[in-house]
């Protein structure tokens, strides 16, 4: 509840100060909803691996990702503001400047505002019925001890991965690469998509190390599940390093003037700095960390490290997203910050809601027990 009264205040006081500055607002609100949108297809995304992987790591976080998923009926909602500002956001999205611009009429059989709105409610549709179904389901799962409940689960994370895949990949050029309306890459889907993963994860840490404590999840969360995790942290940290240098390595020997912008508008300035911190501090230190297992298996230091990546993520979607309308270099706003705590304070009443009302241990999961019993017979 106190989310949920924080999370309208800040977005009251969004569209307020967005009454004297349209664009400053949908601006703030765009970089909100892209961090937390972030996290709830991230969350789907996770547990799709969760189930198609097994592992005692995804009966340890598995609760919180179906909460996390749970928000995206949420999420879509909340997109719906963003149609209103198409023209303060997207420069394809002003008819004087298609009219002026060679390159925007070429791609206007694309980037025109009917087809990206009905492209937006087709992603938004398909991610609110896998948040359905998946939630659906785990409840049925909970409420019998077929082991078909299980395999059902796993069919749809199947389908559901795919489906996930091109929708988000389609979703980041339209919302947020389209922001460079001449600029275009076929890694930044990915990358995106990979970020997005990782922030999933990092938060799912934190709030399992949280919740551990004082809950059943404390017996299963023994060193060697936080080993693993800390282990899928690095992989998924590496995964998106290694898409982040190969789009600017690729870009960088092209060395062509359509591609080069996009990146020259985000290392002048004062971008520099920013993208030096997500090179060195995004990336090097927590790889270096998680390198050690004793690092890895502590609660407190696994904690520690997501939420360094927690607050590089942030980082990154400011520095996707802010360049376009800042070219001298990052400039924080009252609005953006408002926008944010709003848009996070409703997510987070809703991820509150869905993770309390259900056991943070699936009962009738069949990988449970076996992992129960190591753990009695180890104590």
């Amino acid at each position: 509840m106190a989310c949920a009264v924080v999370g309208l205040l800040g977005l009251l006081l969004s569209v307020v100060g967005g009454l004297g500055n349209a664009q400053g607002f949908f601006r703030a609100y765009l970089l909100a909803y892209t961090f937390w949108l972030g996290l709830g297809l991230g969350s789907l995304g996770v547990v799709f691996v969760q189930f198609l992987t097994g592992g005692v790591w995804g009966l340890v976080t598995r609760r919180v990702f179906e909460a996390g998923a749970a928000t995206l009926p949420l999420l879509a909602v909340l997109f719906l503001p963003l149609l209103l500002g198409l023209p303060q956001l997207y420069v394809w999205a002003r008819p004087e400047a298609v009219a002026a611009d060679a390159v925007l009429q070429h791609k206007a059989i694309y980037l025109n505002g009917p087809f990206f709105v009905s492209r937006s409610l087709v992603y938004l549709l398909a991610w609110v019925i896998l948040a359905v179904l998946l939630r659906r389901w785990s409840v049925a799962q909970d409420q019998t001890d077929d082991p078909a409940a299980l395999k059902r689960l796993q069919r749809l994370s199947i389908v559901g991965a795919l489906v996930l895949a091109l929708t988000a990949s389609f979703a980041a050029i339209d919302w947020l690469m389209s922001l460079d309306a001449a600029w275009f890459s076929t890694m930044y889907p990915p990358l995106v998509a990979m970020s997005d993963l990782l922030l999933a994860l990092a938060f799912g840490i934190v709030v399992v190390i949280r919740l551990a404590p004082r809950s059943p999840l404390d017996e299963v969360l023994t060193p060697q599940v936080c080993n693993d995790l800390g282990s899928l942290l690095l992989a998924f940290l590496m995964l998106w390093a290694y898409l982040a240098f190969f789009q600017y390595l690729l870009i960088w020997a092209g060395n062509l003037s359509d591609e080069i912008p996009w990146y020259l508008r985000r290392i002048d300035g004062g971008w520099l700095p920013v993208a030096v911190t997500l090179a060195v501090v995004g990336f090097a230190v927590p790889f270096y960390l998680l390198l050690f297992r004793p690092l890895k298996r502590n609660r407190r230091s696994l904690a520690a490290i997501a939420w360094l990546l927690i607050a590089m993520r942030l980082l990154d979607v400011v520095w996707l997203v802010v360049p376009p309308f800042e070219p001298a270099g990052p400039l924080v706003s009252w609005l953006d910050v408002a926008a944010l705590v709003g848009v996070g304070g409703l997510w987070l009443a809703v991820f509150g809601w869905q993770l309390g009302a259900r056991p943070l241990l699936s009962p009738n999961d069949p990988r449970l027990r076996p992992v129960l019993e190591a753990a009695s017979e180890a104590v």
